[in-house]
């Protein structure tokens, strides 16, 4: 049995559907922007600290802030600041998978087959690469830390990747700018409340900052063709 072929009017409403979340996400975009002065680590966690579910709201503004260009490092720095390093890193690392798989599923929703990677003449031919590399390339791609969060996420979506090893690409690329973030996060609330032991903590989080900078280019030359 063929499927019926869809009508103009169904057609009309899917576009209208498709328009309708475009335009929901620029206007999340400009306020966030508009609004950037107040967004910062601390005050995220100054608010989130008065929610007795803090890390559920936590997961809910790290999903819907994925998906308007907020920056999850600094999202990563208020969850340390607010839960401590170790549960920080868990919360902010959850959250980032939750809007990288929000942004990826959105993306994908809203293309429908509209663009396909090959026809991009710039962008296609690293969309390939990881359409073809699965979940290593995506952990790669992640690593580079000059390409946003929500730009990655929405690129991707245009590709034929299934969602699991998007997923799990995308934990592991971002997990060590995560705990950096993180850790620096929780030093500076201990710094900030006037309490010892905050030295450590800044020490680890600027190591792991470094290694997250290194490591795109440590993987770059391991993978490498040999002259």
């Amino acid at each position: 049995m063929t499927a019926e072929p869809e009508t103009r009017p169904l057609r009309r409403l899917r576009l209208a559907g498709r328009l309708l979340l475009l335009a929901l996400v620029a206007a999340g975009a400009g306020l966030a922007w508009r609004e950037r002065g107040a967004l910062d680590a601390a005050a995220i966690a100054r608010v989130l600290a008065h929610y007795p579910a803090a890390p559920l709201v936590f997961l809910a503004l790290h999903t819907a802030a994925s998906l308007i260009f907020f920056p999850r490092t600094v999202l990563a720095v208020a969850a340390g600041a607010l839960f401590g390093a170790w549960w920080g890193t868990l919360w902010a690392a959850l959250g980032s998978v939750l809007g990288a798989v929000a942004g990826f599923l959105l993306a994908r929703a809203v293309n429908g087959g509209l663009i396909e990677p090959e026809s991009l003449r710039r962008l296609g031919p690293m969309l390939l690469r990881a359409e073809r590399g699965g979940w290593r390339a995506v952990a790669v791609l992640r690593l580079v830390p000059v390409i946003p969060h929500s730009l990655s996420n929405y690129a991707l979506g245009l590709t034929r990747l299934d969602l699991g090893s998007y997923a799990l690409g995308s934990l592991l690329g971002q997990l060590p700018m995560t705990f950096a973030c993180a850790d620096l996060g929780a030093a500076g609330e201990t710094l900030a409340a006037g309490r010892a032991g905050w030295v450590a903590p800044t020490a680890v989080g600027l190591a792991a900052l470094a290694l997250s900078a290194a490591l795109p280019r440590l993987l770059a030359r391991k993978t490498a063709p040999p002259p």
